[in-house]
């Protein structure tokens, strides 16, 4: 194999292994709720921005006496009571912003909507 050959794979194969990280690529940069969504908080920290959370369809998360589930990459999720963001909800719609462990999702932020 050439070494220009090895080093084209090498590259491919490192930017194909590095994390993906996420960030708000300005999409809503002019949105009202910017600031809003910027200042959203559970336990676990910052939530980020809306442009790293993600709406919850209404069959995709339950809630049983304030302690909720939801649907995340064809699982079901229990979320922690210290993930759910207690300020009120201004865009109306269940979001969820997630991490993984171990290749599964987990819940750092859950925002119930009005499940209408």
């Amino acid at each position: 194999m050439h070494a220009i050959t090895r080093a084209a794979l090498l590259l491919g194969t490192m930017w194909l292994a590095s994390p993906t990280l996420a960030r708000d690529d300005g999409r809503y940069a002019n949105s009202p709720l910017k600031s809003w969504f910027e200042s959203l908080h559970s336990d676990f920290g910052p939530c980020c921005s809306d442009a790293d959370g993600y709406f919850v369809a209404d069959p995709d998360w339950e809630s049983d006496h304030g302690h909720y589930r939801v649907h995340l990459d064809d699982e079901w999720v229990v979320v922690p009571d210290e993930a759910v963001v207690t300020e009120p909800n201004k865009v109306g719609r269940t979001m969820v912003w997630k991490h993984y462990i171990d290749g599964h999702p987990r819940v750092r932020c859950f925002m119930p909507g009005s499940m209408s």
